[in-house]
């Protein structure tokens, strides 16, 4: 590979940053602006969305957007340009060398000073980021009603939240060197085996071992509900052995439903606020404002159907594929350039210093950013298409009418704003919008009744 200067590589670095920021504030803005603007509820939503309502999604909307170009014009230009041009990466390597040495270990040994280096790359990103997760909760969610979280709550949320990211990156980090340093010239194989099961297994452990640290899951109760969740899934033949519910409401108000496991061995987990009145029997103990919120039963099943319409029609199996595939790539390139010497003398490391872990950081965050770009929006655009097909499948099973009414209150309670400027929406909706979602749904009914 013809050597170019290290300034060359640094300086095509920062453009990357700067002009994939600028496209993302740019795309951010033309929001703003609608959201300045629209002050009419559509009126497909006239009978569900008053006025009030309407402007008070206007405003969470806005200030969600503009907390997110600040965030991005300070961390991710101006804190990120500063550390690469400072050579800040080199820096904390160093200082992790010295650590080894300090603890009188074998500073040669490449994969203790790298578990040293994420470990304070890990402590340094998580102090960057807190004042912006504190404003984020305590000022914006709290402002607008969502916040449900304590400070005393919140504090204990991030520190569980730092060890179990250590106890996993670090020995996973210590295996990706291993194999590149012993894996021989096709070590991007193993490396992709690796990652592979490493992916398999937490997907496995996550629910089970992890997510229960930080919220509280229980068995859905005995009832209507939980029959009828039982019947629809043995009727699609869907391996469902755990039903629970999570009590998202000490967290925040916001909504949601999934299922998660592998094989024959499917779980389905309910948000409390998901559920009307957070499907308590006695409404005595909740608020004005939290009664009445949620959806019905039926509005339950149908956000199911959804849900396991992406089972039925393989999304996730699709996903994995297209991942794994992607994953590949990237690993044949990195392959290909983690020895380029450039790359590292460009963020202040010394001729001859080339660690493992920042070519992987190099490679898969800069050199291959326009790829990256390129893969999540076509990603983006497979995502609504498999919104659209599960859309579809809960119709199929007789949900339209609660469907519509399900994503309607779920938009609501969840404050969500149903105007968006075109190029927002398609660069960064994983879902169609709900006004798309409910002109499909109508589409299908009419075509339905014309059979």
């Amino acid at each position: 590979m013809t050597s170019v200067n290290a300034d060359t590589v640094l300086y095509s670095i920062l453009a990357l940053v700067i002009i994939e920021n600028a496209l993302e504030i740019y795309i951010s803005l033309r929001q703003v602006k609608v959201y300045r603007n629209a002050r009419k509820v559509p009126e497909e939503l006239t009978s569900h969305m008053g006025e009030a309502t309407f402007d008070k999604a206007r405003k969470y909307g806005l200030d969600n957007e503009n907390f997110g170009i600040f965030k991005a014009l300070l961390m991710d230009v101006l804190l990120l340009c500063l550390e690469l041009y400072l050579g800040l990466i080199a820096i904390i390597w160093q200082v992790s060398v010295d650590v080894v040495n300090r603890l009188q270990w074998d500073a040669s040994n490449e994969i203790l000073v790298s578990c040293v280096f994420v470990l304070i790359s890990n402590l340094m990103s998580t102090c960057k980021s807190l004042p912006f997760k504190i404003y984020k909760i305590f000022v914006l969610e709290e402002l607008h009603g969502f916040n449900k979280q304590t400070a005393g709550f919140f504090a204990w949320d991030q520190v569980k939240g730092f060890l179990v990211t250590q106890v996993v990156m670090v020995p996973i980090t210590a295996a990706i060197i291993f194999i590149v340093q012993r894996g021989g010239d096709n070590f991007f194989i193993w490396l992709w085996v690796f990652t592979g099961v490493i992916s398999l297994v937490l997907l496995t452990i996550y629910p089970i071992f992890i997510a229960p640290l930080f919220d509280k899951y229980t068995p859905l109760e005995d009832g209507p509900l939980r029959k009828s969740i039982e019947d629809l899934a043995a009727s699609l033949k869907f391996p469902l052995t755990k039903l629970y519910v999570v009590e998202g409401s000490k967290r925040s108000s916001h909504s949601n439903a999934y299922f998660y496991g592998l094989w024959n061995s499917k779980r389905i987990v309910l948000f409390d606020t998901l559920l009307l009145n957070k499907g308590k029997a006695d409404d005595t103990d909740l608020t004005d404002d939290e009664k009445g919120k949620g959806c019905t039963n039926e509005e339950v099943l149908a956000v199911l159907g959804h849900e396991l319409g992406h089972w039925k029609l393989g999304h996730v199996t699709k996903n994995i594929v297209i991942m794994e595939v992607h994953l590949l790539l990237m690993f044949l390139v990195f392959g290909y350039l983690f020895k380029y010497a450039p790359f590292y003398e460009a963020l202040g490391f010394q001729p001859g210093t080339r660690p493992i872990l920042v070519g992987l950081l190099i490679v898969f965050t800069y050199v291959m950013a326009p790829y990256n770009a390129i893969i999540n929006f076509a990603m983006t655009i497979l995502s609504r298409r498999f919104e659209y097909q599960a859309d579809e499948f809960a119709h199929s099973l007789g949900f339209e009418e609660q469907l519509g009414r399900a994503l309607i209150k779920l938009n609501l309670d969840n404050l969500g704003f149903p105007v968006y400027d075109w190029l927002y929406s398609t660069w960064n909706h994983s879902h169609p919008t709900l006004l798309q979602r409910l002109a499909r749904l109508k589409e299908l009914g009419k075509a339905k009744k014309q059979q």
